[in-house]
């Protein structure tokens, strides 16, 4: 069993972090230069940490499989960031930013985590103004601030509906910035395959060059995980196409516990899935739920066009069932509030897969100027996809796989259980419990990489005694063969099935019995289904070509591979947890339709233990102790 030390400092929750990093040994300026850190991936939270970590001092060397790190999934990212700094004078601080994030996670987040967390999103702000990131602002020239789901004040920053494209142009222009310098070594078309430990200690990676198929192994004194989510397990999802889970899923093979793989996000506002021939989903942000109203037709089987249907025969169903939130209802009840209406037959659009986001009265009562000056490029994308203009006609949504919770357990400093391995945003699980509010992804991985992983790391190396290891040891070789030997692995069994064919047939295993809705019968059938198809595939892929050079049926494979073994886990997980909480629904666990928890046996965190190829993993439970908030039913009523 795995001790999960989560490390939480003790004092007033208020002061924690201050205190904490007072307490922490530093690293002088001198003996910085001295020391090696490995950041993999340079999305918000890997070319944040690497920009701050090299401004330090230190020497980086970031690794993405990307040509260049603006392809990071992080630019996909479109409505805004959160920060509590009560710009409107609406009631917003700290403490409710702190409280509506551990709500809308349904109590299950580190409290001290989420405080910091909450703490930290006023500098984020400060940090991204100052690299000239172009927020929305007020005729008067103040940031301007936008709502999202579960709050009741406004505080999401935006930048029209590219946020996350903009914030990464600031992180990748502090990158560069330090790749000029020389303090970091950019290594591009690289993918992490492996992690090297030394000594108990995670002492570097294996990588193949994606161009050569060369394989090669990194030395370093900490490394970092910044690798994104693992959503892509369903296939369709909103996440860009490459999006894997290979990096934390090797780390887990090498002793980091995987912590609450069963939270996914739904998010409810995606374009409707159009046919088989789809490989990725569309995500409408959640900001367009501030203006657009949430409907589908009173009457089941209601083909009529929108504008034929009158207000006394809809169903505004968020206003409905959630007034105090309204269509600002969270992510999760949201998803599962539209699922219901389109399970009872008044869901609209091809196969009645579909809801309505109706925009004619916030029109009406801006203009349409104004709309299109807060949502246009939106509207635009929306229109190019569907050519239907959303400006006179409601927009059609559905819920799609969106955001991952669960992730790689860390302890307060990030660390993961390979001491040295720190893992920093959707990588991890530590901030967002069962559920994740709009706009706080972004937040995450800006805090985590820019004030974050720079105080810990440090503590780090300064508290441990590591000896000179480089990539000669034997530790570094054994990887590396074992790297080659998968490779080879997959090209020789020249199967009959594509590597393709084998994700979709896992994504549509893990919708049908692991998606919005679960139940220990489905779970169990899922688990069946996916060990067979486990036992297929190692019989029957497809992969053409070497391994010396481009290859993407290669990369595939493995990244496919990951994600089968992954969703066995998230089953397991799932199964394991007789409770609906967040984005796990439980369909045996319910009261009146919503999710009902049980504190007395789940108020915990599962932290899944490799035990072995075919061997059941190892169950291990860090309980969640509440000091500061009260357990109650979550309620947007």
């Amino acid at each position: 069993m795995l001790d999960l030390n989560a490390k939480t400092p003790s004092g007033p929750l208020e002061q924690k972090w201050d205190q904490y990093r007072f307490s922490m040994k530093l690293v002088n300026p001198a003996n910085k230069r001295r020391h090696n850190v490995i950041i993999v991936g340079a999305g918000l939270a890997g070319a944040s940490a690497a920009a701050t970590m090299s401004e330090l001092g230190y020497n980086v060397s970031c690794f993405v499989y990307h040509d260049t790190p603006r392809r990071a999934h992080s630019i996909a990212a479109q409505g805004g960031i959160n920060a509590a700094k009560n710009y409107q004078n609406d009631g917003d601080s700290v403490r409710r930013l702190f409280y509506d994030t551990i709500k809308g996670g349904d109590f299950r987040a580190r409290e001290a985590n989420v405080y910091r967390l909450a703490q930290l999103s006023v500098n984020i702000i400060d940090q991204c103004v100052a690299q000239g990131v172009p927020f929305a602002r007020e005729y008067g020239g103040l940031l301007a601030n936008r709502s999202f789901g579960g709050a009741q004040v406004s505080r999401t920053f935006y930048a029209r509906g590219q946020t996350g494209q903009q914030l990464l142009l600031g992180a990748y222009s502090a990158l560069e910035r330090q790749i000029a310098l020389k303090g970091v070594q950019m290594h591009t078309f690289e993918e992490m395959l492996d992690v090297v430990v030394v000594d108990g200690h995670a002492r570097g990676i294996v990588t193949r060059n994606l161009l050569t198929g060369k394989i090669t192994s990194h030395a370093a004194d900490a490394v970092v995980l910044a690798t994104g989510g693992y959503g892509n397990v369903f296939y369709l999802s909103t996440n860009a196409m490459l999006s894997n889970t290979t990096a934390t899923w090797r780390a887990y093979k090498k002793g980091a516990a995987f912590a609450n793989p069963c939270y996914t996000q739904i998010h409810p506002t995606c374009i409707p899935v159009s046919g088989d021939h789809q490989s990725k989903l569309t995500l409408m942000s959640e900001s367009l739920r501030n203006d657009g109203r949430v409907w589908v037709p009173i009457k089941r089987g209601d083909n009529r066009a929108p504008a034929a249907i009158p207000e006394a025969e809809r169903d505004y169903f968020l206003e409905r069932k959630y007034p105090s939130f309204g269509n600002l209802a969270p992510r999760d009840i949201s998803s599962r509030a539209a699922k219901e209406a389109c399970d009872d037959g008044r869901g609209v659009g091809p196969g009645g897969l579909g809801v309505y986001l109706d925009f004619a009265d916030a029109i009406k009562r801006l203009g349409k100027d104004t709309i299109a000056e807060r949502y246009g490029n939106l509207f635009d994308m929306y229109q190019r996809i569907t050519d239907e203009n959303p400006y006179e006609r409601p927009m059609r949504i559905y819920p799609a796989v969106h955001y991952t919770m669960g992730g790689l357990w860390v302890d307060y400093n990030l660390m993961s259980t390979i001491p040295g391995l720190h893992v920093a945003g959707e990588a991890n699980f530590s901030d967002h419990g069962a559920n994740r509010l709009g706009a706080s992804a972004l937040m995450q991985g800006l805090a985590d990489g820019y004030f974050v992983l720079p105080y810990t790391i440090g503590d780090y190396i300064a508290s441990t005694k590591l000896a000179k290891v480089d990539n000669t040891h034997a530790e570094f070789k054994a990887a590396e063969e074992s790297v080659r030997a998968q490779t080879k692995r997959f090209l020789d069994i020249k199967g009959k099935r594509t590597v393709d064919s084998f994700h979709k047939e896992l994504g549509k295993i893990m919708w049908e019995y692991c998606g919005m809705a679960r139940t220990k019968e489905g779970l169990t059938k899922a688990l069946e289904l996916i060990a067979a198809l486990k036992g297929e595939f190692w019989s029957n892929v497809n992969v053409p070509g070497s391994g010396d050079n481009l290859n993407q049926a290669l990369e595939n494979a493995g990244r496919v591979a990951d994600f089968i073994e992954l969703g066995e886990l998230m089953c397991r997980d799932a199964l394991a947890r007789e409770e609906s909480c967040g984005g796990h629904f439980r369909v045996e666990y319910q009261d009146a339709g919503e999710a009902k928890r049980n504190d007395d046996d789940f108020a915990y965190v599962a932290a899944w233990e490799f035990a072995g190829e075919g061997k059941a993993p190892i169950l291990n439970k860090e309980p969640l102790v509440y000091e500061n908030v009260h357990l109650s039913t979550r309620s947007y009523k």
